[in-house]
């Protein structure tokens, strides 16, 4: 039964974020907290990280044929996100106040996202300086690799609430920005010991499954606005799985 509750939630999880570039770690981390409460952490991490690499290489791809996005965009958050993320991967830094800031700050972008844009022009700006990418990738990565996740739910929203990216855009960027993190997690894991993975087969590919569905859809059919909500949609889900850690 736990199986057949992981597979469809799984699916649906995995088609949501795909849809806006992300793999889905924050959701499968509050379903298998939710359906395998006794499930140890390491192996729920993995689970979610390897996961993770599986949709957002799904995403990468539908989106990059959907020419959203260049590698251009994309590589001067991935110089710092990933050795941040593989030294964050290494570290077991979990204290409360950091969840529930942490949990504010996305509660805070989803709101946003879910609002109209006004009067402000719907074109992005460009690209900030390479230095504040920089920063931003370093500091988001080594987040995402204390989390145990990818990092889309928080460059996203960076990307599309400071014009630097169009909602397409910002789905590719993060796919990409995702996939690698994702890689350098798993790696961190497995030099310190702690690959382990905790779900059947059957789950995973209805993981894989959902996340071409949504990779498809918002790489070809569904609107900027769209993608805005359903990543708002996206960020709420986390806040929901950040606020079962803490209890």
């Amino acid at each position: 039964m736990n199986e057949v509750m992981l597979a469809l939630g799984f699916f649906v999880v995995a088609l949501l974020y795909a849809s806006v570039g992300h793999g889905g770690a924050t959701g499968y981390l509050a379903l298998l907290a939710l359906v395998m409460p006794t499930l140890p952490h390491h192996e729920a991490a993995t689970t979610a990280l390897l996961l993770n690499t599986m949709v957002s290489g799904v995403a990468l791809v539908q989106f990059s044929r959907a020419g959203a996005w260049s590698f251009r965009q994309a590589a001067p958050f991935l110089i710092a996100s990933v050795p941040a993320a593989f030294l964050g991967g290494w570290m077991r830094i979990t204290p409360q106040l950091f969840s529930m800031l942490l949990m504010v700050g996305l509660f805070a972008a989803a709101i946003r996202l879910m609002l109209p844009m006004g009067s402000q022009p719907t074109a992005p700006t460009a690209m900030p300086r390479a230095a504040v990418c920089l920063g931003v990738g370093g500091i988001v990565g080594w987040v995402s690799g204390v989390v145990g996740i990818g990092g889309g739910v928080f460059l996203s929203p960076l990307l599309i609430l400071l014009r630097w990216a169009s909602p397409r855009e910002t789905a590719g960027i993060a796919a990409c920005f995702v996939w690698f993190n994702s890689l350098a997690g798993l790696l961190a894991r497995a030099t310190s010991g702690q690959l382990a993975i905790g779900v059947f087969i059957v789950p995973m590919l209805t993981a894989l499954a959902g996340g071409l569905l949504g990779a498809s859809l918002g790489a070809w059919r569904w609107r900027s606005l769209t993608l805005n909500r359903l990543l708002a949609i996206v960020l709420g889900v986390a806040c929901f799985k950040i606020g079962l850690s803490m209890f």
